[in-house]
């Protein structure tokens, strides 16, 4: 079974270039520490404060060995402090989703 991990983020409205580098910076280093990054998603239209991220592993426990690789890394270390020093994300909320298959 397939998880995949849905995180909202609410986001300094002044600070959305911010928060959109600290979300590409994402896109090679999520991959690189295993997890299948379905994309980040930046407001467009409408509310101007939230945006999200989806990754998706094949069980809770790659989860949580991903999350070790992620903190060992040193791009995802870097990332995470650049994210703490400039203070662009407000909360964040994680949500831990399965997909709905066809009945047998």
């Amino acid at each position: 079974m397939t998880v995949t991990v849905f995180i909202r983020y609410q986001i300094d409205p002044f600070k959305r270039d911010a928060f959109e580098r600290y979300a590409q910076n994402w896109l090679g280093i999520i991959p690189a520490c295993g997890g299948k990054l379905l994309g980040y998603w930046m407001p467009h239209e409408g509310t101007n404060t939230i945006a999200f991220g989806l990754i998706s592993f094949a069980s809770l426990a790659d989860y949580e060995a991903y999350r070790a690789r992620l903190r060992a890394d040193q791009a995802g270390a870097g990332n995470f402090a650049m994210a703490e020093e400039q203070r662009f994300i407000l909360s964040e909320e994680r949500t831990f989703l399965r997909q709905v298959e066809p009945a047998a």
